[in-house]
């Protein structure tokens, strides 16, 4: 299935965006002394291996070279899986679990994320200190390079099976540990935002590792088998170039809808201040709102533009009735009814995410009993994005001032809302806004 800016997830697409942002500038602060210590780790830890690990297995000296430039290869393929980023890296570490020595596994691996990374170097594309760091990236080799030892090194049998087994496991354990440790002192961010992740990766390292024994099965078999993923390596090598292509094309294009998005708040705010300003505020109560209802990333992401363009299309209502000091008369009324289908209408011709954001728009005045407009839907009739701004919209407009009343005190409007509560307003939706203390007034 491919990736749209209507499918991405938006988290996602944050993440990569400021991963890609980090890589571009050197280390400092935090990150630096964290990705500093966890390289310190590794080469502790390589040195203890070295020094202590009992071995009966005497590779030649172009096999260990040969290793460490397959890896640099394939660790610098990063494929998008689910809501992370996984390497077939697999396809190279398992052979290693049974043809070097164990204690050595951590060492090449490190060695191989320290090659790979030299390309980038070399086109200014990564600081030398920051390609450095990545050596503590071989942290989770640990894991599976101690079962190894543990098991006095078996080679590609039944039992060799079920010690990589449970290697996998150790590498699951010992790579949460340290990427957990290593985001919360580098980055700040909070070990559970990292386990869908990282289970999304190591779900592919399970699809991958079993592939990668049979290879070595067949190499005991017919020497040479280790050759056998080449043609892969090299499918995986064109794919992830294109699929860096595509993910580059959809940053720019999430950024081109929410500039759109920004510039069309301001074209509101240049036709009525009051009505580019209030748009702005019922923003942060939607979004507060979203929040408490468990909304996800993509739909609080459309309930934030919804918000800031529900009253887009009243730039095609005549001004002298935007802004009348008194009542409206019926045909004033319903010239300013038109506002939500001229606003879908234009974001209609934008297209794309904003095309979906036009739909919603057109439903920001309906009523939960069926008595609003244009299309006297009902209750769950009504998309739940625009409930909600039509719920945050009522609440910010009566506590601002309006060139025909002053502003409602929150509490007064908190107990308009709650009259209308179950027959104007979602009974949810007002019950979350009264929840959050009425704290939009903003």
């Amino acid at each position: 299935m491919g990736v749209t800016a209507d499918t991405f997830d938006p988290v996602l697409e944050q993440r990569l965006a400021d991963a890609r942002e980090r890589v571009a500038r050197d280390l400092s602060g935090r990150e630096a002394r964290g990705r500093g210590a966890m390289l310190a780790t590794v080469l502790v830890g390589v040195s203890i291996l070295a020094a202590v690990g009992q071995t009966h297995r005497h590779p030649s000296g172009w096999l260990v070279a040969a290793f460490v430039l397959a890896y640099a290869v394939v660790s610098s393929l990063e494929i998008e899986v689910g809501s992370g980023l996984a390497l077939p890296t697999e396809l190279v570490l398992v052979p290693m679990l049974f043809v070097l020595p164990a204690r050595d596994v951590p060492l090449v691996v490190a060695a191989g994320m320290l090659v790979g990374a030299a390309p980038d170097v070399a086109r200014r594309k990564l600081s030398p200190a920051r390609a450095a760091t990545r050596v503590g990236s071989a942290f989770f080799s640990f894991g599976p390079a101690l079962v190894f030892l543990a098991a006095d090194e078996p080679r590609a049998d039944w039992h060799g099976g079920a010690v990589l087994a449970g290697a996998l496991g150790a590498q699951l354990v010992f790579d949460y540990a340290g990427s957990a440790t290593l985001e919360r002192v580098a980055l700040g961010v909070h070990p559970r935002e990292l386990v869908r992740p990282l289970l999304w990766a190591f779900a592919f390292d399970a699809l991958v590792a079993p592939l990668a024994y049979g290879m070595m099965v067949a190499n005991r078999l017919q020497p040479g088998a280790l050759l056998l993923p080449l043609p892969l390596v090299v499918m995986l090598v064109v794919f992830v170039r294109e699929r860096r292509k595509r993910l580059d094309s959809l940053l720019e294009l999430s950024g081109a809808y929410r500039g759109t998005a920004f510039l069309l708040g301001d074209v509101v705010e240049a036709d009525d201040a009051y009505t580019g300003d209030h748009s702005r505020q019922v923003v942060d109560l939607v979004l507060a709102v979203c929040d408490r209802l468990g909304l996800g990333p993509r739909e609080r992401r459309i309930a934030e533009f919804t918000a800031l363009l529900h009253d887009v299309g009243k730039i095609r209502i005549p001004s002298e009735i935007i802004n009348k000091p008194g009542p409206l008369t019926p045909d004033e009324r319903a010239v300013i009814n038109t506002h939500t289908l001229e606003g879908e209408r234009l974001l209609v011709k934008v297209g794309g995410l904003l095309a979906d954001v036009g739909h919603i728009v057109r439903s920001c005045h309906e009523r939960w009993d069926g008595a609003g407009y244009p299309d006297g839907l009902a209750g769950d009739e009504i998309p739940l994005i625009a409930r909600i701004v039509c719920c945050c919209d009522a609440f910010n407009a009566m506590t601002t001032d309006r060139s025909y009343r002053k502003a409602l005190s929150a509490d007064a409007a908190v107990a308009e809302l709650l009259a209308h509560r179950a027959t104007q307003f979602d009974p949810a939706v007002v019950d979350a806004v009264v929840a959050l203390g009425a704290g939009a007034t903003t």
